[in-house]
């Protein structure tokens, strides 16, 4: 490979290695593999065409071309001309895509799932950097701008997934291929002049001169290199901790959970408060679910998705809690007591492939959920939670749920919560504004008990001053619960949240659930949920009853028919509770149907498929699934062995070349730079030699040794490379300008040598001495004892840090990267000149024909 595509391939690397960053953004993490297809293809089209050749701003432009019609092919297809070729149709496509992943990264906390919006984000991104750092590395021939955009891509995940203390891998790993492009570069740009002192051979066996190390006007561009790389990764460790932190959210939106979603952490979700007013704003009412219940009505039926129960002053929250397993049977509601009367319900839901969040849907309580996937249990909210990257879309799922029916007076006569329960959920910031508590007070003034106090602040809030307006800003914080009660209009989650936060105040166990309406009802007996049916409304906890529904707020949803009979039994005439029903709660008295599609429907095939869920607790997953599963487990279980071998690969081939070289055995190697540095280099063909080597000689007369003298000869060299070595792993860098005896010198003084070791060291220099000069060189015996007295000098005199690192990562390991790449560029050479010969075969009976 040419000096040109080492770069270019350094440059791919560094950017894939920068886009690792993004990965605790966003699971799963399949579409790394994806991009790195697809900036190796970006970085192939651009080595094509420096090859052509082409101008530089035409090569850029083809990768860009290039990069246009793969996002073509992957995310419009269906509206490309030829299925790639982008048109107006395919733009829009696009458009939408990202509108769609813009509304995901607001909604979504990390991390988030991949939806097809957030996936062109990621790739596109990551081709668009790509593209920056292939044009400046190679295209222009500058690495280190190059690092601008890479810094950028760095930076922007690192602010996005915030200061948690977990991303110093990522950073090292971004690093690593920053300064992997700056070295190259400076390989590529002493390609060009060649080595100044060396010869060639040598240096192509890689040993370049007596000690065997790098040339030194490399060193100078290996030093700029590294100031370079150091000052560019200080601005980038420094950039994010000086970026404001963005929450735990894709967006700054308030989002709610954290942890990465394994064990019995809690697992990041969808923000419920910007989902909702998103969805009550969206212009049309698309169905997210589809449900079949044997509920004599479904006008309790709401589809509870989580219980915010932190207030913390800036917004409702849910409280970070332990996860588990899903249970066979969840455990009892929280404070239900057995004289309260309640009826099962079986519910059969299907989401909608487009309805894509983290929470599942549920009605409460539920006592029973059979789903399928990765899902986990929170006790206290009683919610269901997708783990690693699962959420809603598409999923089918059947619910057993209790539908209660406590009654006013069991409500009233409640005792006290327990403390601590009280406690926790009563809780309101010191920053809430007095106003709330007053308001309170004086509209519950003539209550004598907490359900009469919660059945007059329903009451008041659906009296008629207020106003219903979904335009209204969102917010849940002290700040939009002051606002809502100054301007008495604003939707949902305003009454909600003054709702629990008033009952807070009053010393009723309050939070808020967010979820949706019970939906309408269709032709064929099922349900159907819409955008529009997103709501929020407070749960009020009654001790004997658990937690209970109240519905402040007007047009929307109904009142429970215990605050319903309560409102009837005041003198004087009620007020208005809910002018206005949503068409679920009108369908009380609709036929009692089946939770599944059985009977004529199912005979004649006209049951909808998303209407049905799968009943019993069979595993959906097929066989190629479950072969996936057991694939990804095993490769997982290879992965660590594999990784520990890589981190072992130094000190293994370390050990296996010191082995080589002082094992009493003949290193071809060392032969060969000998027969190279003395002058006694294989012949052209057709020399005279002996070939017992495989070599041919060229000496004179007289001066040829023989076979005893040149294995003498390669096995002191080969003890004098292995001393270069180990120093070089002990941190004295070879400079293959100084003689053997300067060397000798300086690893004496900077080693820190005394005694036996300096002396074996003198040896050492005067041995290769004689073997590179002298007609005869003398017997190399001692010389292995030698090199591991030395050895043991320099590892006394090193400290810790030192020898652990000459143990497990010895500098001179970069020899194998030196052979490799010289093997590479030969491999190469060697192709291009033989397809350079099977080009002009056949080009050349055109050119004769062509002259004739």
């Amino acid at each position: 490979m040419s000096g040109r595509g080492r770069l270019a391939a350094c440059a791919a690397a560094a950017t894939l290695m920068t886009a690792c960053s993004l990965l605790p953004l966003a699971t799963p993490n399949s579409w790394i593999l994806q991009a790195a297809v697809l900036v190796l293809l970006q970085t192939g089209v651009g080595a094509l065409t420096r090859r052509v050749p082409l101008a530089r701003p035409l090569t850029v432009l083809a990768q860009a071309v290039f990069t246009l019609l793969v996002l073509t092919l992957m995310f419009a297809r269906e509206q490309a001309l030829l299925g790639f070729l982008p048109g107006p149709a395919a733009y829009t496509e696009f458009g939408n895509l990202l509108t769609a992943a813009m509304q995901d990264v607001t909604q979504f906390a990390i991390p988030a799932p991949v939806t097809p919006g957030i996936r062109l984000l990621l790739l596109g991104g990551v081709l668009l950097i790509g593209l920056a750092v292939d044009a400046l590395a190679v295209t222009y021939g500058s690495a280190a701008p190059a690092g601008l955009p890479l810094l950028a891509l760095y930076s922007i995940a690192a602010g996005l997934a915030g200061g948690d203390g977990t991303r110093w891998p990522y950073f090292l790993l971004a690093s690593a291929g920053y300064l992997l492009l700056l070295l190259a570069e400076g390989r590529d740009r002493i390609s060009r002049w060649g080595r100044v002192f060396g010869g060639a051979g040598a240096t192509r066996a890689g040993y370049g001169g007596p000690l065997g190390g790098p040339s030194g006007p490399a060193v100078a561009p290996v030093r700029t290199g590294r100031r370079i790389g150091a000052m560019a990764l200080g601005i980038a460790l420094v950039a994010p901790a000086a970026l404001p932190s963005m929450g735990v959210g894709l967006l700054p939106t308030g989002g709610s959970g954290g942890g990465n979603g394994r064990g019995g952490g809690t697992i990041s979700a969808v923000n419920p408060v910007v989902a909702l007013q998103d969805n009550l704003n969206q212009p049309d009412d698309r169905i997210v679910l589809r449900y079949r219940t044997n509920a004599a009505s479904n006008s309790e039926m709401y589809l509870r998705i989580v219980a915010l129960d932190r207030f913390t002053g800036d917004k409702w929250e849910p409280a970070q809690r332990a996860l588990t397993a899903v249970p066979k049977a969840l455990p009892g509601p929280q404070g239900l007591g057995s004289t309260v009367k309640s009826t099962e319900a079986v519910t059969s839901v299907a989401a909608d492939k487009s309805y894509v969040q983290m929470w599942l849907p549920l009605p409460y309580p539920a006592t029973r959920v059979q789903v399928g996937g990765r899902w986990r249990f929170e006790p206290t909210g009683r919610t269901i939670i997708g783990d690693r990257g699962q959420t809603t879309s598409g999923t089918q799922y059947q619910v057993n749920s209790l539908q209660l029916e406590p009654t006013p007076q069991q409500l009233a006569a409640a005792p006290p919560a327990d403390a601590k329960l009280r406690e926790e959920y009563t809780q309101v910031p010191g920053t809430l504004p007095e106003v709330v508590a007053t308001t309170a007070l004086q509209v519950t003034k003539d209550a004598s008990n907490d359900y009469e106090r919660a059945v007059a602040l329903q009451r008041w809030f659906t009296s008629g001053a207020f106003t219903y307006d979904t335009s209204v800003r969102s917010g849940t914080g002290v700040q939009a619960i002051t606002r809502f009660l100054r301007n008495k209009e604003g939707f949902c989650i305003h009454f909600a949240f003054t709702m629990a936060a008033m009952a807070r105040t009053l010393g009723i166990p309050a939070r808020v659930a967010v979820g949706f309406t019970p939906g309408s009802l269709e032709p064929d007996g099922a349900y159907a949920v819409g955008l529009k049916d997103a709501h929020a409304w407070p749960e009020l906890y009654f001790e004997g009853v658990g937690w209970t529904r109240f519905e402040p707020t007007p047009t929307r949803g109904n009142a429970p028919g215990y605050t319903q009979e309560a409102a009837a039994s005041d003198s004087g005439p009620a007020a208005p509770d809910t002018p206005e029903e949503t068409a679920g709660a009108g369908a009380s008295t609709g036929p009692t149907v089946s939770p599944s599609c059985v009977g004529k429907d199912a005979q004649l095939g006209n049951c909808d498929p998303l209407a049905q869920a799968s009943g019993g607790e069979t595993d959906d997953k097929g066989l190629w699934p479950r072969v996936g599963e057991w694939t990804l487990r095993i490769l997982a279980w290879a992965v660590v062995p594999l990784i520990v071998l890589v981190l072992l690969l130094p000190l293994l081939w370390r050990r296996r070349q010191r082995v080589q070289r002082l094992g009493g055995g003949q290193d071809p190697a060392a032969l060969a730079a000998w027969l190279q540095l003395t002058g006694r280099a294989p012949n052209p063909a057709g020399a005279e030699g002996d070939g017992r080597h495989g070599e041919a000689r060229q000496t004179p007369k007289g001066t040829e040794p023989d076979d005893m003298g040149a294995r003498d000869g390669a096995r002191t060299l080969a003890a004098w490379l292995e001393l270069i070595d180990t120093a070089w792993d002990y941190g004295l860098r070879p400079d293959e300008s100084e003689t053997p005896r300067r060397v000798a010198a300086r690893l004496i003084r900077d080693g820190g040598l005394e005694g036996p070791a300096a002396e074996a060291a003198r040896r050492l220099a005067t041995s290769v001495e004689q073997a590179l000069f002298s007609p005869r060189p003398p017997m190399a015996t001692g010389t292995a004892k030698d090199v591991r007295l030395v050895r043991d000098g320099l590892r006394g005199n090193a400290d810790a840090v030192t020898r652990i690192r000459a143990l497990l990562l010895p500098r001179s390991t970069v020899r194998v990267v030196w052979r490799l790449t010289e093997r590479w560029s030969a491999a190469t050479a060697r192709s291009s000149e033989r397809l350079r010969g099977v080009v002009d075969g056949l080009m050349r009976p055109l050119r004769q024909r062509g002259s004739s």
